[in-house]
């Protein structure tokens, strides 16, 4: 019988296309109204290193990239072995190989592939004859895919016309037959792979985009007129977006030396009374810990994206971990209060940065947003109607708040009025030291402490205003997970997998973990049998972090691994059932 949930990888050297192969069926699939999640790995080499990318397209919803492979694409089997692990085919998978590749199969060892239909196919023979080069190998492949599995041909044609169309028309013309010719050749398989075939109803067109563009457009949407930052994977796209994209919204764009610098031009385009943000990794965090501290002390709103990547040092640049968690709540001198987010998945991206820029600009301190390799980079379809977002603009002081102008008056929630330079009774001077209301350099204890209370005061204010978390599954369940970021996309496909089997199990997603919606996760403590945090990073960072503040139960277990590896549906799946296998033995 023909599947409705079909999942596909690529496997090829730097160069090969398997990434580009992929955008395209994601742009194929979201044509036709499937949902799509791809996701992509490759070395950190500038040239040349191996890729890998993974497809699954579906009829139902989805959440999670797939766990195991259905079918496979390997032009360098070479290649192939640097993913081991991470590109796992199932017993019973399709898998397709470059027939000229000198590796003798004997030595090919896939242990979960223990009944696999192995078909040769001469990519690089088919791709030049049809084209003149073995370059659009990757294009004749999209013919092979298209025709034996259900990936719609239209479709996948309209997203060769819109890669190819701006270029000659010869190159354009080539890829098409290319394509074409991969049909031809899928024709003469005789292996029988009809249970792989893509079986769906067409619906209406989704979006396909990155959490990084979905970030880059909701900076759009809230206003956002200045960015600075320094290229760094695998934040960099959303410096090319608005490199294109910004200057024809009015706004401004500055590539800066390093990430020290892009924070202090975006605070200096903040007090200048324009919403400002900034992109990096890792890496770039650390750099920025002085300025947060200047964000902080001078109450100037400022975005930070982080798409985390594997550390520490340059660590893994080109894959995923939740490991930035410490310095982006703890990291400063000093206590400087700011405000860290964390997206769950591409839509989410949208709203958690258009919150950021909100909140930034309502408590006037710098939010952090800690999105990932995995969602940064990320291809998924989205519904073009959830991208609506109520924006909020800067408060500025009423008329009889400039008659006796306090930059920086006490007020109940911490929040004082705020102007930017040139405004009418409105100047002030702002650096780097404590002060007083009127903003002039103040070094005794009792000011501190009072402009400290201040600043500090935003953060309870700010927990009730924006209670940012899920809560999913049942009201009460025999496991609760506690899981942030990334994470949550495996947990809840694990949740409905687990329920279908009888298996009780809820979730607590925390959008915003500074400040952490402390009574709404001791509520949901109390709703569950046994409490589980999930995280991909070596120490449990959210668990550790959830101590400083909140009593936990004295059972409470704790799943932890580094990256380099997404985690996976049957990770979690397994997990719940040690704890319960292990509570059952206690």
């Amino acid at each position: 019988m023909p599947t409705r949930d079909l999942t596909l990888a690529m496997v090829g050297s730097g160069g090969d296309g398997v990434v580009t192969m992929g955008d395209m069926m994601a742009q194929a699939g979201a044509r036709d109204g499937l949902n799509v999640i791809k996701v992509e790995a490759y070395g950190p080499q500038i040239r040349g290193g191996e890729s890998s990318c993974v497809l699954r397209m579906s009829a139902e919803p989805i959440s999670a990239q797939g766990d195991a492979v259905d079918v496979l694409v390997v032009f360098n089997w070479a290649d192939f072995a640097r993913f081991k692990g991470e590109v796992v085919p199932k017993a019973d998978a399709v898998i397709l190989y470059e027939a000229s590749d000198p590796t003798p199969l004997a030595e090919v060892k896939i242990p979960t592939a223990t009944n696999a239909t192995w078909i040769p196919v001469p990519f690089v023979e088919i791709a030049t004859k049809a084209t003149g080069t073995k370059a659009a190998k990757n294009i004749v492949t999209l013919g092979i895919l298209a025709e034996l599995f259900g990936i719609p041909p239209a479709s996948v044609r309209k997203a060769i016309e819109f890669k190819f169309g701006k270029k000659k028309a010869g190159v354009l013309e080539a890829n098409l037959k290319g394509f074409t010719a991969g049909q031809e050749f899928a024709d003469t398989i005789e292996a029988d792979v009809s249970a792989r075939k893509l079986e769906y109803e067409v619906r209406a067109t989704k979006l396909v985009m990155t959490g990084n563009e979905a970030c880059a457009v909701a900076a759009l949407h809230a206003g956002c007129r200045f960015f600075a930052g320094y290229p760094i994977t695998p934040s960099s796209e959303v410096l090319h977006f608005l490199s294109e994209w910004l200057p024809k919204a009015g706004g401004r764009i500055v590539q800066t030396e390093d990430e020290l610098s892009a924070l202090g031009a975006i605070i200096g385009g903040s007090f200048a009374g324009v919403k400002s943000m900034t992109s990096t990794s890792g890496p770039g965090v650390s750099l920025m810990a002085e300025m947060l501290g200047l964000a902080s002390m001078a109450e100037v709103p400022c975005v930070i994206l982080d798409v985390q990547r594997g550390g520490p040092s340059t660590g893994l640049p080109t894959k995923s971990e939740q490991s930035d968690l410490f310095i982006s709540v703890f990291g400063s001198h000093g206590d400087a209060p700011r405000v860290v987010l964390a997206p769950v998945d591409v839509e989410d991206c949208f709203h958690t940065t258009v919150d950021a820029f909100n909140i930034a600009e309502e408590a006037q301190l710098p939010v952090l947003i800690l999105s990932d390799q995995a969602i940064g980079q990320r291809r998924q379809t989205v519904e073009a109607a959830n991208l609506v977002h109520a924006v909020i603009d800067r408060r500025t002081p009423a008329a009889d708040e400039l008659a006796d102008y306090r930059r920086y008056v006490d007020t109940p929630n911490g929040v004082s009025p705020m102007t930017f330079p040139s405004m009418k009774d409105g100047i002030y001077q702002t650096n780097g030291l404590e002060h007083d209301e009127m903003a002039r350099p103040a070094s005794s204890h009792v000011m501190h402490e009072k402009m400290s209370k201040k600043r500090f005061r935003k953060l309870p204010w700010l927990e009730e205003k924006y209670p940012l978390f899920q809560r999913l599954g049942p009201e009460k369940a025999d496991v609760g997970i506690v899981c942030w970021g990334s994470s949550k996309g495996p947990v809840e496909e694990a949740m409905r997998e687990l329920a279908a089997q009888g298996v009780s199990v809820s979730a607590f997603v925390p959008r915003i973990l500074m400040p952490f919606p402390k009574k709404a996760l001791l509520e949901y403590v109390k709703s569950v049998k046994h409490l589980a945090f999930i995280e991909i990073n070596f120490v449990g960072q959210l668990y550790l972090y959830l101590r400083t503040m909140v009593d936990l139960p004295a059972d409470t277990r704790v799943f932890k691994r580094s990256g380099g590896m997404n985690l996976s549906v049957t990770e979690v799946k397994k997990y719940v059932e040690k704890v319960l296998s292990e509570t059952a033995a206690a």
